[in-house]
């Protein structure tokens, strides 16, 4: 699989001693192929196919280098494993873990993946922030509004976390529901059914996932 590397500056490449690599997951489903970089919690697309997939994630690196901010150096894509997706992946969302996701993750790399995470939250307010209220529908008059996404992002991030043994009431301040989800993720360890290095990359996915589309339909 040949796959494309996203452009860096002259001076990125300079600074590289040794060619940096990607490392990506493929999700496979019925309908739809999700390519996750492991360690670029957020810059996750899906393809119709695995070739498909990787494209669009590479179409992507421009936008996700303005979420990650300078430290963002990405390489040659190195497809790591596949996993077989479910009915949620063919919804339109990733779904299925791997073995990656349990890998030994020290204090250090969970504060610099809930650090991405956290540019994630940052980079969404900031296109809420200046998007209008009514958003361009689909041919079909499909689509919600802003708030409404908004409102959605607020409780997914919530039951997303209660996979981690993290429980949040209901109607919790969304910077106080965040900041227990950073405390949690970056004690490294989690006490209920997703491991910490998945919960981060699908929440990563999710609210920038919205956030691009909140952009695209402003």
């Amino acid at each position: 699989m040949n796959a494309r590397e996203p452009e860096q500056s002259s001076a990125v490449r300079e600074e590289s001693l040794e060619p940096q690599v990607t490392r990506v997951c493929l999700e496979r489903g019925e309908t739809w192929v999700f390519a996750s970089a492991l360690d670029w919690p957020g810059w996750c697309r899906r393809g119709k196919g695995d070739e498909a997939a990787i494209d669009v994630l590479l179409d992507y690196a421009d936008r996700y280098a303005l979420v990650a901010g300078p430290g963002f150096a990405p390489g040659t894509v190195e497809v790591v494993g596949y996993v077989k997706g479910n009915r949620t992946t063919d919804f339109g969302a990733p779904d299925a873990r791997g073995p990656w996701d349990s890998e030994p993750l020290d204090h250090q790399e969970a504060d610099r993946l809930v650090g991405l995470l956290e540019k994630s939250w940052r980079y969404f307010d900031a296109v809420v922030r200046d998007a209008p209220a009514q958003l361009r529908k689909g041919p079909r008059g499909g689509g919600r509004d802003r708030d409404p996404i908004a409102a959605h992002v607020r409780e997914a991030e919530r039951a997303y976390s209660a996979k981690t043994g993290t429980r949040i009431p209901p109607h919790t301040p969304w910077h106080q529901q965040r900041a227990a989800v950073s405390m949690a993720l970056r004690a490294a360890v989690t006490t209920g059914t997703w491991p910490v290095r998945y919960t981060i990359r699908r929440c990563a996915w999710h609210v920038l996932d919205h956030a691009w589309e909140i952009e695209d339909k402003s």
